[in-house]
């Protein structure tokens, strides 16, 4: 007779890992923006470490995991201690914490999150990690090993961070934007009308059949004649194309805050949400620094500013152009800026920039583009980041030359107005 002997499963760290969960965690340092700039670019009152954040090395990754896992209690009070210097320096400790790390960021590749640029290699020495402890003398081999989000991990930080949101603001409605005009659609939403040629066969039965035996009166077979026919009335849905427009000039992460990681985030947010349920909308992303430039959606997590001044005519020019090629019923712009405009492109290629003051000729053309919007139907709403007196003096001519709004918000709340101005605005034809 065989017998089968039953022990307790004594499962580990990994097994019971929630990866989503953890990427929820490692949302900040995954999307981090850091400073496009070299040492020479820095402002002297500026500490280059500070700046420089958006590191994309191995040896970055596992040590904001192994954060990750210390904020959420997964670690076990032996290795706590030895992290913190307390432990007795025990070797065997220190390789599990390792070997973890490593396993760890090779799940993160194997779910499609994470994408190496080479295959992460096992540390020949030690490196050092969080606390006192040590575990790795050798960082050297992750720090050659650069990492970026794939297409799935840029997708459920997108979800995630929407979710957020949404949560934030409460109840909001997911449909496609509403107009005061109505067509004939799916979705009932108003009385009858009767049919005509061009109108979609969403019939109101009811209505039809009353109005055949009401002319015809009861009878087999129904005499249904052209003018018995009703249709459901909906509201007409319209689509929009809207251009993001960043700021990457170099306040926007320097003087202690960093200012473009939440924008990256609101782009990620809006890209998901025209995604699923706006299919008909568009969203393109433009960042302006000296020049302006399209963002692929697929690059915006590995995006950061630099020594930039902030060209906002041609950021606008840009934006322009990619709207009218897109036949929508509704074009906007939602710029994100915590600066005055202090650059522009000159008909020879060369940028102007003056970043004391509002320079006489950098606002003429500036208002110009802002003008160009409005002839051509654009909206456009900024989100501001910073209360400078020149900034909001800027800010209102715009607004008064394009008939758009502003909005005083912090990188707390940006997130928050935009997502309620985007669901709450009733579209308009133009």
């Amino acid at each position: 007779m065989r017998f089968t002997t039953y022990r307790k499963y004594d499962g580990g760290i990994l097994d019971a890992l929630n990866l989503q969960e953890l990427l929820d965690r490692l949302a900040d340092f995954l999307l981090r923006s850091g400073f496009a700039g070299t040492p020479e670019d820095q402002p002297w009152w500026a500490e280059w470490d500070e700046l420089h954040e958006g590191d994309r090395s191995l040896d970055a990754l596992k040590e904001a995991i192994l954060r990750a896992l210390i904020e959420s209690g997964q670690l076990t009070p032996e290795m706590l201690r030895e992290l913190g210097g307390e432990g007795e320096g025990d070797e065997e400790v220190r390789e599990r914490i390792a070997e973890l790390l490593d396993q760890i960021v090779q799940r993160l590749v194997e779910e499609g999150y994470l994408d190496l640029t080479q295959p992460p290699r096992m540390p020949e020495g030690h490196q050092t990690m969080v606390g006192t402890g040590r575990i790795d003398e050798g960082a050297e081999a992750a720090r050659q090993v650069d990492f970026r989000l794939t297409g799935k991990g840029l997708d459920f930080l997108s979800y995630r961070t929407l979710k957020d949101l949404l949560s934030a603001i409460g109840k909001s409605s997911f449909g496609s934007h509403d107009t005061p005009h109505l067509a004939t659609g799916i979705e009932a939403e108003a009385a009858s009308r009767p049919y005509e040629f061009g109108d979609a066969m969403n019939l109101d039965i009811p209505g039809t059949l009353t109005r055949a035996l009401r002319r015809g009166g009861v009878r087999v077979p129904l005499d249904l004649d052209y003018d018995d026919l009703l249709v459901h009335q909906a509201e007409y849905r319209s689509s929009c194309a809207t251009v993001l427009l960043l700021d990457v000039s170099h306040s926007m992460i320097l003087y202690g805050e960093d200012r473009f990681t939440p924008a990256k985030k609101v782009a990620l947010a809006l890209s998901h949400l025209i995604r699923t349920r706006y299919p008909g909308d568009t969203l393109r992303v433009i960042t302006f620094g000296d020049r302006a430039q399209e963002l692929p959606l697929g690059r915006l997590a590995e995006a950061s500013v630099g020594p930039y001044h902030t060209n906002t005519a041609e950021g606008l020019k840009l934006a322009r152009r990619l709207l009218l090629a897109q036949k929508k019923d509704m074009r906007q712009i939602i710029m994100i800026t915590d600066g005055k405009p202090s650059a522009i492109t000159l008909e020879d290629g060369r940028v102007y920039k003056n970043p004391v003051g509002l320079d006489a000729r950098v606002l003429r053309e500036t208002f110009r583009e802002v003008a160009a919007c409005r002839k051509a139907g654009i909206l456009i709403n900024t989100f501001m980041l910073a209360r400078d007196p020149a900034l909001v003096q800027f800010v209102s001519k715009v607004c008064e030359l394009a008939r758009g709004r502003a909005y005083f918000t912090s990188t707390m709340t940006l997130g928050q107005y935009i997502m309620r101005d985007f669901l709450r605005r009733r579209t308009r034809r133009v």
